[in-house]
């Protein structure tokens, strides 16, 4: 008992970072609520410059991301199979998909990434949300320092959000953040 009252907090600190570490979407449900969308508060525009990229599709036509520019906004994604948090975002990304692909146009770039490693993660997860892969060089601009990296574009290619980490990217702030930009 003496034990128990003097080591109480380290139990519970060891009991919350194994739920952390065993189950990875409370660690995004906990980051969503203490850390919301961060909007860039000095929008940055892109220049069709930036965002000239020939796009080979994986599950998805071929594209250069400056002709997808002007109809909706873009979910711009750059991950990879071998970076354990883009996985781990993944689901939450295609559920966003499934509810927002009518007014976001999705855009993951595969990176640094085998074209079968990929087609293979998507076959096995059956994920549906439009991969790519890179087949020009891509702007500093938008070339992610860290992985996974995501940017929301509005229709003209001004930066709405940029998270550099892995997020719930189907949580209620981020479905609300879209709506505000899509009504």
């Amino acid at each position: 008992m003496k034990f128990l009252k003097k080591n109480i907090l380290n139990i519970i600190v060891i009991v919350f970072l194994a739920v952390l570490f065993i189950f990875p979407e409370v660690k995004l449900k906990l980051k969503d609520m203490f850390f919301p969308v961060a909007a860039i508060e000095d929008a940055i525009m892109l220049q069709d410059s930036d965002m000239d990229i020939d796009l080979k599709g994986i599950n998805t036509a071929d594209t250069n991301l400056k002709n997808l520019k002007g109809n909706k906004l873009i979910f711009l994604n750059f991950w990879g199979t071998w970076c354990p948090p883009c996985r781990e975002e993944w689901p939450t990304i295609e559920k966003l998909y499934n509810a927002k692909n009518d007014k976001v146009t999705f855009v993951l770039i595969a990176m640094q990434d085998e074209e079968e490693k990929v087609r293979k993660f998507l076959k096995d997860n059956n994920y549906t949300a439009p991969v790519y892969i890179a087949e020009s060089p891509i702007s500093a601009a938008v070339l992610p320092k860290v992985f996974p990296t995501t940017f929301l574009l509005d229709k003209n290619g001004r930066i709405l959000l940029k998270e550099d980490a892995s997020k719930d990217w189907n949580s209620k702030s981020v479905n609300n953040f879209i709506d505000t930009f899509t009504k």
